[in-house]
């Protein structure tokens, strides 16, 4: 079969790709998350807290397919990067899947008895339904960064030598904080658009300028971290972008500030680090003069620099090996094969768009802010 593009243009599209469906997944599940954080925070009695649940309980499922996405692309495009991250990070993900599954159980369940008592726990399960994940998904983007603790053997059988406490480090728990906080400031953002001007959008303003102040420090503090903690690795040898999908047969060496390299060799790449900067600036503003759309676009903003920034600055690399560097996976040596990066990229060029318009279409039928009126009177509202 002849493929019109070659691998190692293959192996780049899905390494973009890879990006856009993190990305699509954090704007959209992201303000889900950041509500569901900021929900006893913001809303001190039964009809606050349903005001403030019914402003993403009718989005929260159709964003659920980008982390499916997510999850697929990783498995068929990278095989290697799936083996090690689903298998090391197993108790981690399952973590997340245990919170996750309270979001549902929270939302259906809290309206089925008026008890004063039901319902608090279920809002405490929502709530951590939102934490939890924020900050795991932070901390798994802080160990990719650092490297984890895995190894191949010489017939490509992963070993994976870490514990669940042991992804929580000083710097990984860093950046399970800025997640929290910038998934926070995209949650009030989404609030501001999306609720009527009262005491629950008085307090996710105050909040949103903590999280958005709390955003910028620690996202320059954890550039900090990386700049002078030595992170970063870098290729050993000549490079077959076109070679087999190996991890072996290519060698990797730790490099210390190897993560700030390819700023130096390609500055437009500081775009990244300018937009996870402004974007939390602009957010600020935009609650300053509550303007609540100008407050959202901030915190999406902020969410694609910042996601962009870690995969621009660890290019090539997906994730790297702390214990042995010559394992670390790669965009040229972690790929599934030239045919099936191909067809699943036809697969992609039907189906995303319509994944694209689904969701803008939903945002269209789904737009207009909720008041507490429509809380007291729809039985259409949890």
């Amino acid at each position: 079969m002849h493929i019109p593009l070659d691998y190692e243009t293959l192996r780049l599209i899905w390494w973009a790709l890879l990006g856009v469906l993190l990305i699509g997944f954090a704007l959209t599940d992201g303000y889900d998350l950041g509500v569901a954080t900021l929900l006893p925070f913001v809303a001190r009695n039964d009809e606050e807290r349903r005001l403030t649940i019914n402003a993403v309980a009718p989005h929260w499922e159709g964003h659920q397919v980008w982390f499916i996405l997510g999850g697929g692309a990783i498995f068929a495009a990278w095989p290697f990067v799936y083996a090690v991250s689903f298998s090391g990070f197993y108790l981690a993900m399952f973590l997340v899947l245990a919170a996750l599954i309270l979001r549902p159980v929270g939302y259906k369940y809290r309206s089925k008895d008026a008890n004063p008592a039901w319902r608090a726990r279920w809002d405490w399960a929502i709530f951590i339904s939102g934490l939890v994940p924020a900050l795991v998904f932070g901390v798994a983007v802080g160990n990719a960064l650092a490297g984890a603790p895995f190894r191949f053997d010489s017939d490509l059988r992963m070993t994976y030598e870490g514990s669940l406490l042991g992804l929580f480090t000083p710097f990984t728990l860093l950046t399970g904080v800025l997640s929290v906080a910038m998934l926070a400031l995209h949650g009030a953002g989404w609030l501001a658009v999306k609720i009527e001007e009262g005491p629950v959008l008085a307090r996710t303003r105050r909040i949103g300028l903590g999280a958005g102040i709390a955003s910028i420090a620690l996202f320059a503090l954890g550039g900090l971290m990386v700049a002078k903690g030595g992170m970063g690795m870098h290729l050993v040898g000549a490079v077959d972008a076109s070679g087999p999908s190996n991890p072996l047969m290519s060698g990797s060496a730790p490099l210390s500030g190897g993560w700030l390299g390819n700023y130096a060799l390609h500055p437009w790449m500081l775009i990244a680090p300018a937009l996870g900067l402004i974007g939390p600036i602009v957010a600020l503003v935009g609650i300053s003069l509550r303007k609540g759309l100008l407050n959202f676009a901030g915190s999406a903003l902020a969410i694609v620099g910042t996601i962009a920034t870690v995969g621009l600055s660890m290019f090539p690399f997906i994730l790297p090996s702390s214990i042995d560097p010559r394992s670390s996976l790669t965009v040229w040596n972690a790929s599934s094969s030239h045919l099936t990066l191909f067809i699943m990229l036809i697969v992609t060029v039907v189906f995303l768009p319509i994944v694209l318009l689904y969701t803008a279409w939903v945002m269209k039928v789904l737009a207009g802010r909720i008041t507490l009126a429509d809380v007291r009177t729809s039985l259409d509202f949890y």
